[in-house]
């Protein structure tokens, strides 16, 4: 699916260029694609331009919601087929994104950007090959790309996901040329995908799997198994797990990942919001 390169609006960024336009300035400054660049729009009566492109004034925006322009009007960046799926944006510029209000990457004390990076230098990826299990918004592939990896395949289930991918220019893009190749993301469940990986031929592994409650089948033993199968003696994976409460889950689920881990041939340590493991 080919990226999204028009603006994204917040209803903050739309009040910054009504009131620039109603303080008579012909020119508003700022970020039009989540704070990765920032340029300017020509600003008229009735409407405003930008990268050679005419736009409307948007009537009142949603809060918390990023909206794109679909050929007619600014809408939200959100799908509802079984659950409501949106991008949701942030002060730190790369977005977040909910499942049925559920915030799936945490944001409250640093970029969703930073956070995927401190657990990607985990694994050290210059120059290995990499199994990213469930891409998300792909941040996980960007820091691995950005610290030099030489190959990601990543897979995620989620169709609404990837098309959340396609509208977000933080996510990376497997067909951009400044990808060169590096990057593969395949539509399906890991959970069985992984069968088709060959033995021993990935180098690292990243583990971000929706919670235990959504997905159990991706924190079972026979899943470990798998992970131990295609990683190769000594390679390195971050198993990310959150911190559920003991109290309110009864369950220590980063103890239970460890142990399981353990038993499928890992040496096993918890780490950041999850859990560090290497191949023995």
């Amino acid at each position: 699916m080919s990226h999204y390169s028009g603006p994204l609006l917040t209803r903050d960024l739309a009040e910054e260029l009504l009131a620039a336009r109603d303080g008579g300035a012909a020119e508003w400054t700022g970020s039009l694609d989540l704070g990765r660049t920032t340029g300017s729009a020509a600003l008229g009566p009735l409407g405003w331009r930008w990268r050679e492109r005419e736009y409307p004034y948007p009537a009142r925006l949603k809060d918390r919601t990023i909206h794109y322009w679909d050929g007619e009007d600014f809408v939200a960046v959100s799908r509802f087929s079984g659950s409501l799926i949106k991008l949701v944006p942030t002060s730190w510029g790369a977005p977040t994104f909910e499942i049925d209000g559920i915030k799936m990457l945490p944001t409250a004390k640093e970029s969703p950007i930073e956070d995927a990076r401190c657990k990607v230098a985990l694994i050290e990826p210059r120059g290995k090959s990499v199994l990213d299990t469930c891409g998300g918004l792909g941040y996980f592939a960007a820091c691995c790309m950005e610290a030099g990896v030489a190959r990601v395949q990543s897979f995620e289930k989620n169709a609404d996901v990837l098309w959340l991918r396609t509208l977000n220019p933080w996510s990376p893009d497997p067909d951009d040329p400044a990808s060169g190749g590096r990057l593969t993301l395949t539509h399906a469940d890991v959970s069985q995908a992984i069968a088709g990986i060959a033995d021993a031929s990935m180098d690292a592994l990243l583990h971000d799997p929706p919670r235990f409650g959504i997905a159990g089948e991706l924190y079972s033993q026979v899943f470990y198994e798998q992970l131990a199968r295609v990683l190769r003696r000594g390679g390195r994976l971050f198993h990310y797990t959150g911190s559920p409460n003991k109290l309110t889950s009864g369950r220590d689920v980063p103890r239970e990942v460890a142990r399981r881990l353990e038993k499928s041939g890992f040496k096993a340590e918890l780490a950041l919001d999850g859990v560090f493991a290497t191949r023995r």
